[in-house]
């Protein structure tokens, strides 16, 4: 959910494309794309896109823009600041529902990556031991929703358990005792952080546990842009690269941390590098109706949407890329 009011403003961070691949910059089109946070795994099939050429081959110089507010993209997006965003499919429905003339156009990462999350050595079990016990949270509103789908997948309420806001401190939250559990940590990240730091973690999959499965990391664009043939070229990028990195996971990673990145040269960064690989689509472009559907009818009986909208003004599969 959009929680923060967004400057429309760029961010000052970028990444310049690289020139080595076919072509020069000032024969390809320009295109700006918000990533959803700061550079990590999530992001492989783009950097390898742009560090192997894949962007270049399609005529593309692409300007990635780490966001100084996770919250900024899919309003700048909206607001023509961005060619495309990353963004998260259960929350695109939020924003589409709030107004934001948004359409997504691709996917990134097709699965769930959401957790509810415990210590290990600790005394919570099963979902059921979770009554009258304290579950930090980030972004009020989903969470909440999930919480609810998974409580109730074993007979408990909402109301059986204490929320608590934690911003976005999870791991440190649980590792403390300031909480007994946390909801929204990624199962490619906090699991591993909580392990790294000797406090390993036990997961609770919401898509096991009553919430409808989702694609986590999707590519947005502005709704009138739902037939620009310069996007599908990209997506169609990000599907090659997405296959190279599947056939060569350390030459990918080499490019990943490549240049400025080596900081991202790291055991959490490793660890989420390998946890990661498999939950890429290999069909980007492909759209399935059904999942979208699906989730959009979960939030309209959870209240979070006032109504569910016609699934082609916010989900497309855009048109194939003519041959150049």
């Amino acid at each position: 959910m959009i929680t923060r009011r967004a400057a429309l403003v760029l961010p000052a961070l970028a990444i310049p494309a690289v020139s080595r691949a076919q072509g020069t910059q000032a024969q390809r089109d320009q295109l700006t794309l918000l990533l959803d946070w700061f550079i990590n795994p999530d992001h492989a099939p783009i950097l390898v896109a742009q560090e192997g050429g894949h962007f270049a081959r399609a005529g593309l110089d692409v300007r990635i823009v780490a966001p100084a507010d996770p919250n900024d993209p899919p309003r700048l997006v909206a607001a023509r600041r961005g060619d495309i965003g990353i963004f998260y499919q259960k929350n695109l429905h939020l924003a589409v529902d709030q107004g934001l003339p948004l359409v997504r156009v691709g996917t990134l990462v097709a699965t769930p990556l959401a957790t509810l999350t415990v210590l290990r050595d600790g005394p919570i079990r099963t979902l059921a031991d979770l009554r009258g016990k304290r579950v930090g949270f980030s972004v009020a509103g989903f969470e909440e929703a999930v919480m609810g789908a998974m409580l109730e997948s074993v007979g408990l309420r909402l109301a059986d358990v204490r929320l608590v806001n934690v911003n976005f401190a999870l791991s440190s939250a649980l590792m403390s005792g300031q909480v007994d559990a946390i909801v929204g940590g990624y199962r490619n990240f906090e699991l591993h952080q909580l392990d790294i730091e000797g406090r390993p973690g036990r997961a609770f999959y919401p898509e096991q546990h009553g919430l409808p499965a989702y694609d986590e990391l999707i590519y947005i664009a502005h709704r009138d842009r739902a037939r620009d043939p310069i996007l599908r070229r990209f997506i169609d990028a990000t599907e090659a690269a997405t296959h190279f990195l599947a056939n060569n996971p350390e030459e990918s990673w080499r490019m990943f941390i490549a240049g400025p990145r080596r900081e991202l040269d790291n055991e959490l960064n490793r660890r989420a590098w390998a946890s990661t690989i498999n939950r890429f689509t290999f069909t980007p472009a492909a759209l399935d109706r059904n999942r979208y559907e699906r989730m959009a009818r979960f939030l309209a009986d959870r209240r979070l949407i006032r109504s569910i909208p016609p699934l082609e003004s916010y989900a497309v599969e855009l048109p194939p890329a003519a041959p150049r």
